[in-house]
């Protein structure tokens, strides 16, 4: 089991790793629209989605691993009349790769973020 840590997404604000990685597969945590400096992303959810997708970016790169390598994405959104920008932004950053997928509308999220993305991935490490 190697902890993943990159000093290009937030630090974590709570008792957790940015990630796991075990047997070639790479376990990110939530991340938030949190900029790497720990400040909060400005704007509504389209800029707080394109934050959370930077973090992932960083975390899955130092990880090994890339967007094209997620199987499963858990999508936590605060108010789900955001859905159909999000879903916009989310398939910008996927194209054709479809992993697999949940969305679920939250009372309320760490740091009164409006999204948070949490993903699972294969590592260069992973036989496909």
């Amino acid at each position: 089991m190697k902890y993943v840590s990159t000093d290009k997404a937030p630090a974590a604000i709570g008792p957790y790793s940015q990630g796991i990685s075990v047997n070639g597969v790479f376990y990110s945590s939530g991340q938030i629209p949190l900029t790497a400096k720990g400040e909060m992303a400005e704007g509504g959810i389209i800029e707080q989605t394109h934050q959370v997708f930077a973090n992932l970016k960083a975390v899955l790169a130092e990880a090994g691993s890339s967007l094209d390598r997620v199987i499963k994405a858990t999508v936590f959104v605060k108010d789900m009349d955001d859905f159909a920008q999000l879903n916009e932004i989310y398939a910008s950053y996927f194209g054709d790769h479809k992993p697999a997928r949940s969305t679920v509308e939250v009372a309320r999220l760490p740091k009164d973020a409006k999204v948070e993305i949490e993903v699972i991935a294969l590592t260069t490490a992973a036989s496909e």
